[in-house]
């Protein structure tokens, strides 16, 4: 990946995108400097404009942006990055600078959270304490809400029915957890099956 500085004189537009959500996080710019540093420790860094230095993301608040993916765009003159972001990423405390907090894709915001849990072993965690139990709790658990989902199918609650399918949908995530799996590993089952 070799980015072309001379376009831009000197500074590359960078759009920070999350990994997760997959919503726009923030745009920067960097220079060659900021890009091979970047690059080594696979920790956003920039060229703040403002401060006329390099600046990497979260170096005062903590709040790092680690790279998971670096992507040129088709004329070498742009960059997307998309990150695991360490808390907020605007300097307001917003997830976003653009202040778009997003439902998008919020299946695998919850997966985090859920692993968060599971892996933090929080104590008073609902979540942590099924997990503790084992996969047959959990799965016992999933079957349960199946069930139940399918008693609400058939009447005519819409309400009933939603919160049904939500409460299978989280503890279906709470068992791929325990099979070690994520939702990135059943989309690419569905992904194959629609080739």
């Amino acid at each position: 990946m070799i980015p072309d500085f001379t376009k831009t004189n000197g500074l590359l537009p960078v759009i920070i995108q999350d990994v997760t959500s997959l919503q726009v996080l923030m745009l920067g710019y960097m220079d060659e400097e900021a890009f091979k540093k970047t690059s080594e420790e696979q920790k956003v860094t920039f060229f703040s404009r403002s401060k006329n230095r390099l600046w990497t993301k979260g170096e005062t608040s903590g709040n790092f942006l680690h790279v998971k993916e670096m992507r040129l765009d088709c004329d070498n003159d742009s960059l997307l990055i998309t990150v695991a972001a360490e808390g907020p990423t605007c300097h307001t405390g917003d997830t976003s600078c653009f202040k778009t907090d997003t439902t998008t894709n919020f299946l695998y915001q919850l997966e985090k959270t859920i692993h968060s849990r599971i892996d933090g072993n929080v104590a008073d965690s609902y979540t942590n304490q099924l997990f503790r139990r084992g996969i047959n709790k959990v799965a016992q658990k999933v079957g349960e809400e199946a069930v139940e989902l399918v008693i609400e199918a058939k009447d005519n609650d819409a309400d009933l029915f939603k919160g049904e399918a939500a409460d299978l949908m989280y503890h279906y995530l709470i068992l791929l957890k325990a099979k070690n799996f994520t939702l990135k590993d059943i989309e690419a089952v569905l992904a194959k099956r629609n080739e």
